[in-house]
């Protein structure tokens, strides 16, 4: 499967803050994504990085001096498939607000008709500005993508407002972006991850092993291909992706309620959670003391989620098995009326909780089997995405 942003004209725009060095990062990965990579920079940004060490990483053309670069500025922001600029000072967004070419970024970005990102980085009190929000609420007017900043520790020492995004943040976003236009545009997908926790005490719980990167995968890949992607997510501890609204549950009757609710008006709801069989019939109020030699629980079922999703969309289902893989998944296709059911054996090197690749057994309901070799989760998700889009009803072309 190529890279997710094979063939792709990316012009990356550094500006003088600090967190330059951060872009260094950024370029390299862009190119392990399969990009192509130009950067321009300003001069207080070639300050803080050299050109040199952006064109050892890219491979491709470095610029500072838009009159030393003749017309190849300008090629540039026309051959760019989105411009992203990370950094971005407070001075910087005055000029791409005001419209200024003043130095290689502003120009590229006002001489580009491709989509542009803005990676804000400055001290918190320079964003909180009423100046800096308002240049910055110009850029969201005419279409801008503003990532971040986000809370941490700053270049003064203080804490606040005005941290660079993290990397993978930031190319979530550019992914976010170019693939607005992708085959599931104007589609709403609900995808489910991670293992509901079922509350023995207020400390304890019956839970599982389920990491929910499988579930975490399919919604990223969803929305680079650009779906509304609603991701309802037990606990897992990972960050939520770039452009998916995320609905936080814990226990199976909440994943229930909120898949019922978030169903509504979607045409694909994929049920990637490891969702708890059982729940402890009471749950104790204050912690169980270790005082008795054993401890017996009552367990009742949890409620059937995708029995009670309703209907009128299709539905993808899950089953981790660990004996008789293909007639156990068979069977949960069959029993909940499922369009299609992805098996996987989490007895086998590379497929189990926590890994993260994975190695499966996609089954429809026509008696049809597709094995995939072993691969990264989100190249099984784009995998299942390809056979879910055929089965999407034709979208009506806007007039």
């Amino acid at each position: 499967m190529k890279p997710p942003l094979e063939g792709k004209s990316v012009v990356l725009g550094v500006t003088g803050s600090i967190a330059a060095f951060k872009a260094a990062e950024l370029a390299s990965k862009l190119v392990q994504s399969g990009a192509r990579v130009g950067v321009v920079l300003t001069a207080a940004g070639a300050e803080f990085v050299p050109p040199l060490t952006f064109r050892g990483l890219t491979q491709g053309t470095v610029i500072v001096d838009m009159f030393a670069a003749a017309e190849e500025h300008i090629e540039l922001a026309r051959r760019a498939d989105i411009v992203v600029v990370a950094p971005a000072t407070a001075t910087s967004i005055a000029r791409l607000a005001q419209g200024l070419a003043e130095d290689m970024v502003s120009l590229t970005v006002l001489a580009t008709r491709a989509p542009v990102v803005v990676c804000p980085a400055m001290d918190n009190q320079m964003f909180e500005n009423a100046v800096t929000q308002a240049n910055l609420e110009t850029l969201r007017s005419r279409g801008v993508t503003i990532v971040g900043p986000e809370e941490g520790r700053l270049a003064t020492g203080r804490m606040g407002l005005g941290r660079l995004s993290e990397t993978d943040s930031i190319l979530g976003a550019i992914r976010y972006v170019l693939g607005r236009e992708g085959d599931l545009a104007g589609r709403k997908v609900v995808v489910t991850a991670g293992g509901t926790r079922e509350p023995i005490d207020p400390v304890r719980y019956v839970g599982n092993y389920s990491s929910g990167k499988m579930g975490y995968a399919v919604a990223e890949a969803a929305r680079d291909r650009g779906a509304e992607v609603v991701l309802v997510s037990a606990p897992t501890g990972l960050p939520t992706p770039f452009g998916v609204r995320l609905v936080a549950v814990g226990r199976a009757v909440e994943m229930r309620d909120a898949v019922v609710g978030e169903c509504r008006g979607a045409q694909v709801l994929v049920m990637a959670a490891a969702v708890a069989d059982y729940h402890p019939a009471t749950t104790a109020v204050q912690k169980i003391k270790r005082r008795d030699p054993t401890l017996t629980l009552e367990l009742e079922r949890t409620p059937d989620v995708l029995a009670e999703a309703g209907e009128g969309f299709l539905k993808v289902g899950f089953a981790a098995e660990s004996e008789d893989l293909r007639a156990n998944a068979r069977r949960k296709l069959e029993a909940k009326g499922l369009d299609l059911i992805v098996a996987n054996d989490i007895t086998a090197a590379g497929s189990g909780f926590g890994s993260d690749t994975n190695r499966v057994v996609i089954l429809d309901r026509g008696g049809h089997e597709e094995q995939l070799p072993l691969l990264s989760k989100y190249e099984v998700a784009q995998r299942l995405w390809d056979r879910i889009v055929p089965l999407l009803p034709k979208r009506r072309r806007r007039r």
